[in-house]
């Protein structure tokens, strides 16, 4: 009798892995095969080389043509080295590719990336997945620079531009350096599979969904950054969420496991109508931990962020007829905080 009861709870447990499993696949078979977008990325990063092996003005004059309002946001807002209507910053960037820092970065960005081909991959899939739910999406050009460590991902007219000296890996020589500006909660995630969720993250926060700025009280960025986060679930169903928010498997957890806990607090707290940012912010922003929650520091950052994208998860669940549109088009966040019935 004991054998078969086993037997039996084996069976189902069998079958309930194998519903959960076509589930799941369910959710991700979204066909966008037929969606005419092919995402090449220009390697900026080498054809800006050039401008110090070439004759300059000619190289400078092709590089213009070629990426238009990208040379001169790079030229005058990430070099500094003046405008490019005058020749002068021809002088700086003279220095710069005479300098052993550029030197040094450039051999270290070839080595990690010698092609770029699994990127342009990732993007044309997910950029077909925005298209695929968002028809009026207009592809954007993807560039490859070197941003001086200044940005993962810039946003600029037609262009998204990706920073490759920010994606070296996270044991990268050069990180310990910028501890100051860039501490290991954030360096540890400068790797090359966060490339393609970074950029999709760009597009939807900067170029297509900006937040609104009557969006003052932490329910509205909550709801705002639930919303970003589910769009990302649909663009990039094969990404972890640890990687699509930025946690380590440990914090996802700890989230996972005091879901309850950090709901009371914010409604113990008087949190969800509060728009003082310097109050709220801290629960938003990127941090180590969030100060007063958990023992010993071991609790997960931007708590708001990861609170609103499953009250927008769990709204969506009861609101199947509803369309990724639909969802971001919606403004009233606190009509999806009361259908979403999130009670954890």
């Amino acid at each position: 009798m004991i054998y078969t009861c086993n037997k039996a709870k084996q069976i189902y447990l069998f079958f309930s892995i194998m519903l959960l499993f076509c589930a799941c696949g369910d959710s991700k078979k979204v066909d966008v095969s037929n969606i005419d977008i092919n995402v090449s990325i220009s390697r900026f990063d080498r054809d800006f080389n050039a401008l110090g092996t070439k004759p300059m003005p000619q190289q400078a004059a092709l590089l213009q043509q070629k990426y238009g309002s990208f040379y001169r946001d790079y030229v005058e807002r990430v070099l500094q080295a003046g405008s490019t209507t005058d020749t002068a910053y021809f002088g700086t960037l003279k220095q710069v590719f005479a300098g052993k820092a550029y030197q040094d970065l450039k051999h270290e960005v070839d080595s990690v990336y010698p092609t770029l081909d699994l990127q342009e991959a990732e993007l044309t899939d997910a950029f077909r997945r925005v298209k695929y739910y968002f028809p009026a999406f207009k592809p954007m050009k993807v560039y490859a620079y070197f941003s001086g460590f200044q940005a993962q991902t810039s946003i600029g007219d037609g262009y998204v531009a990706v920073g490759l000296d920010m994606f070296l890996g996270a044991n990268s020589k050069f990180y310990p350096a910028l501890v100051q500006q860039y501490p290991h909660y954030l360096s540890r995630r400068f790797t090359p599979d966060n490339i393609t969720p970074r950029v999709v993250e760009a597009v939807l926060r900067e170029d297509m969904f900006p937040e609104n700025d009557a969006d003052k009280n932490l329910l509205a960025r909550m709801i705002y950054n639930g919303k970003i986060m589910y769009a990302m679930d649909k663009v990039l169903p094969e990404v972890p969420d640890s990687t699509k928010i930025g946690y380590t498997g440990k914090q996802l957890q700890w989230c996972n496991t005091f879901k309850g806990d950090i709901w009371a607090y914010f409604l113990d707290e008087n949190l969800l109508y509060n728009a003082d940012y310097l109050q709220i912010q801290k629960y938003l922003t990127e941090a180590p931990f969030t100060p007063g929650l958990g023992e010993q520091n071991e609790s997960a950052p931007k708590l708001a962020v990861w609170t609103g994208w499953q009250i927008v998860r769990q709204y969506m669940d009861k609101h199947t007829d509803l369309s990724l549109q639909q969802l971001m088009a919606e403004r009233d966040a606190q009509k999806i905080l009361n259908e979403s019935k999130y009670r954890p």
